[in-house]
Formats: structure tokens, C-alpha cells, sequence
């Protein structure tokens, strides 16, 4: 049996319009097998100062950063400021198509299809 201590902690990266695909991703988080838990930190408005720092403090508290990748991301300000702030903090990024017909790509981020395995390798990593 997994002690809490033993959790990780995972920042999800996504554009607004990804907000349900977030929510699956989330879901899987609820399994009992995943020792994990994710931190949500959608927000309407991500262009206020605390807004910016609320996600520092968390991004520096997670273990790694998932970024779900669509074409929504290339538009999505707050997400690129969230992988830059991931960057910056020098947390391992994994980016998952949140889609399975659309192969979008951000500069800079490692991009692999959505799948329990592929998830649980990256946070079995961290």
C-alpha cells in the first residue's frame, strides 16, 4: 500500500478550450492504482499578477508538469506562460495529445499519444 507521502504531484498545463479533456485526465487520477494527484489551476482571468504567482508556487511544489496538447494551445496564452514558468522552475514536462486526431505541437515540448502507459512512465520518471 502506497503512503500518501509516496503521491506525486502533477501540474496540468492546458488551454481553456481543453478544459474537458482536462477533466478526464483528472479521472484517471481518482483510480486507486494511480499514486498521483493533479493540480488544477484553471482560472478566467490569467493575466492578474497573483494569478501568475499562485501557478509558480504550485508549479515549484509538483513533481513534473503534463501539458495537454491541442490546437487550442497555439492561442492559449496562460498555458505557454505555464510551460515557461515549468521551464524556468526546471520541471519535467510531458506534453499528451489530448486528442487523437489532432497532432498539434508546442516548441520545446516533448509531445507522446494519450495512454495509461505512456502517463504512468512519465510520472514513474519524476
Amino acid at each position: 500500500m502506497l503512503e500518501m507521502a509516496d503521491k506525486k504531484v502533477l501540474f496540468i498545463a492546458f488551454a481553456i478550450e481543453d478544459e474537458r479533456q482536462r477533466d478526464f485526465l483528472k479521472g484517471q487520477s481518482l483510480h486507486p492504482r494511480q499514486p498521483f494527484e493533479f493540480i488544477d489551476m484553471s482560472v478566467k482571468e490569467p493575466y492578474d499578477k497573483d494569478w501568475k504567482d499562485r501557478v509558480r508556487t504550485r508549479i515549484k511544489r509538483s513533481h513534473g508538469v503534463i501539458v495537454l496538447v491541442s490546437k487550442n494551445s497555439a492561442a492559449s496564452t496562460g498555458q505557454k506562460w505555464e510551460i515557461q514558468c515549468a521551464q524556468e522552475e526546471g520541471k519535467p514536462i510531458q506534453g499528451i495529445y489530448a486528442y487523437k486526431d489532432d497532432r498539434a505541437s508546442i516548441a520545446g515540448v516533448s509531445t507522446v499519444a494519450w495512454s495509461d502507459a505512456n502517463i504512468t512512465n512519465f510520472i514513474d520518471s519524476l
